[in-house]
């Protein structure tokens, strides 16, 4: 079952750091990536809104990975607020130490909150997994200590 950790960072300079040093433990380059807010949306017809439709597509991949609808919207608005998003895919061992190094190189928290705002913080992070009608669960396995969080899927 595949596992992913992902890291909000609040300066976006500082993911290029972090992506070199996991890559460094053996991460295929296909399965490290970065995200950044676009500076610019091409609107490619009459009835197309560039922003919606890449906060939609990021959302849809957030709760793919097992993310929930406060976590998503957090890190929607970290990276409207010019924040980066770093993922890192691999094995169990590989992504704890990708969240390690995440966290070093200053992930910020994802604080989940029950109202339509969502909170970046150092603060506690609840932890909830979706629950399905499969024997298959997905969501956060476990918190890291600082702002890097893994997903199972």
């Amino acid at each position: 079952m595949p596992k992913t950790v992902v890291g909000l960072f609040e300066n976006p300079q500082l993911v290029d750091d972090a992506v070199r040093e996991i890559e460094a433990l053996g991460f295929p380059r296909r399965e490290v990536r970065t995200m950044q807010e676009p500076e610019s949306f091409d609107v490619t017809g009459i009835m197309t809104f560039p922003r919606i439709d890449f906060e939609v597509d990021l959302s849809r991949e957030l709760a793919r990975i097992g993310a929930t609808i406060p976590e998503t919207r957090a890190y929607v608005e970290g990276l409207r607020r010019g924040g980066a998003l770093a993922f890192a895919t691999g094995s169990d061992e590989n992504v704890d130490a990708a969240a390690n190094i995440m966290n070093r190189h200053g992930a910020v928290e994802v604080k989940e909150v029950a109202g339509s705002e969502p909170e970046l913080s150092a603060v506690g992070h609840h932890s909830k997994t979706p629950k399905r009608n499969s024997s298959v669960m997905t969501g956060r396995v476990r918190q890291a200590d600082g702002g890097a969080c893994v997903f199972v899927w």
